[in-house]
């Protein structure tokens, strides 16, 4: 392939093609002269490694992001790095005002720095109450989002540091408390720049193992800045996404990163939650043995006052002899029907008397009675009752009833003047 003079070569980076492309230094010396009319900027990052130890005028940094696995090199001079009031080393948070610039030979981009200036334990922690403002507002924090810790679980994912006596902590705790537990575990940077990286894919790795049932991410104690990664937003938000349960035990009790707010139980100690995750098996066995015995104590307690209640049932006259009910009604049947007959009876001997005294007024005040003292009842021929004698004649046809019989009689002669009533009969 034949070289091209520059003239030949394309104006703009529109103008390239197959046939005619830009030659790597072209392209450098264009992004180069890119980034040189950049203006300074400033740069926040953590500084994860610092040169200043060498022959030349210069200090080597290397600024991380601290949410992203990204980096950039910076330059300073060590008289401008000496001069700062806050001195600055490795781990500390800072914000750098560079000029970015652009090496050739390597075709690297790198900052020279100009100030650096370290991030203050009270700016760092005002950072983080905003943030978990934020975290909250979106719900993260909720209890009703917290999911429930398995009773015994069979394998326990631990994320810890390398060799941490956090590690030995939790594993003996929880060994002590259940012999045949199991761990998966994953050893990852607690602090640094590696932190949130390495801590989030451990994460993410055990919550994928489906015989991993809970998640202990544990550290012992620490100043602010070494337990800032557990409260990075990158680290919350990878630890709220995971399926299976995660407990943190992150410092020490009065430490409050936001990864307790984000995990589903909070413990205060790496031992505390060892203690939490796995249940002290002897002891549940006690508990189980102890319930176990009242339950039978409560049954046994149970049974004796059925079997009493049965027992009181059985003397029972009406179960000793079940025909007891039968004859008391059978008793009272009688009783009620002896009453009833003796009410009927007195009814009918009033009213047998009532009716004797009837019939005795009725005989006295019967025409039959008057007839059997002796008295005869006269009637005409047309049945008319003879009243008075004034209305008989001579030879007139009569008939006369008697107590005892009739006669008929014939009317000899007229009668006789009217006798007085009181008169007696002749």
């Amino acid at each position: 392939m034949t070289s091209t003079s520059p003239t030949d070569l394309p104006a703009t980076a529109l103008e390239t093609s197959a046939e005619r492309p830009w030659p790597v230094r072209l392209l450098a010396r264009k992004i180069a002269d890119y980034v040189d009319k950049m203006a300074p900027v400033w740069v926040e990052g953590q500084i994860v490694q610092l040169n200043k130890h060498n022959a030349s005028q210069t200090a080597y940094l290397t600024l991380r992001d601290t949410d992203a696995d990204m980096s950039l090199n910076v330059t300073m001079a060590k008289r401008s790095l000496a001069a700062v009031s806050a001195p600055v080393d490795e781990g500390a948070h800072v914000v750098v005002h560079a000029k970015p610039n652009f090496w050739l030979k390597r075709g690297s981009l790198s900052l020279r720095a100009r100030d650096i200036r370290a991030i203050g334990v009270g700016e760092l922690l005002a950072r983080i109450e905003h943030l978990k403002k934020v975290l909250a507002a979106e719900g993260l924090f909720d209890a009703d989002r917290k999911l429930p810790l398995p009773f015994l679980p069979g394998r326990i994912g631990l994320v810890c540091g390398r060799d941490a006596k956090a590690k030995h902590d939790v594993i003996v705790n929880a060994r002590g408390r259940w012999e045949h537990v199991h761990f998966e575990i994953r050893e990852v940077a607690v602090q640094g720049p590696n932190c949130v990286p390495e801590v989030s894919a451990a994460v993410a790795e055990l919550d994928q193992d489906p015989e991993v049932e809970v998640i202990i991410i544990a550290r012992g104690g620490g100043s602010v800045e070494d337990l800032l990664p557990f409260s990075n937003e990158a680290l919350v938000r990878a630890v709220g996404a995971a399926r299976t349960p995660v407990v943190s035990a992150v410092g020490h009790e009065t430490d409050t990163p936001l990864l307790d707010l984000i995990a589903d139980y909070r413990a205060s100690t790496p031992t505390a939650a060892a203690k939490r995750v796995v249940p002290d098996v002897p002891q549940e066995l006690d508990m189980i043995a102890e319930s176990r015995l009242r339950i039978r104590r409560a049954l046994s307690t149970r049974i004796e006052a059925e079997r009493d209640k049965i027992t009181t049932l059985r003397e029972r006259p009406v179960l000793a002899d079940p025909t007891t009910i039968v004859t008391s009604r059978m008793e009272g049947l009688d009783r009620a029907r002896q009453a009833g007959r003796a009410a009927i009876e007195r009814h009918l001997d009033r009213a047998g008397a009532e009716l004797g005294a009837l019939r005795a007024s009725l005989r006295a005040l019967s025409p039959q009675s008057t007839l059997n003292r002796g008295y005869a009842v006269l009637r005409e021929t047309d049945g008319t009752l003879v009243r008075s004698a004034e209305h008989i004649r001579a030879g007139q046809h009569l008939r006369a009833r008697l107590a005892e019989g009739a006669l008929d009689l014939t009317v000899a002669e007229e009668p006789a003047a009217r006798t007085s009533p009181t008169s007696a009969p002749t």
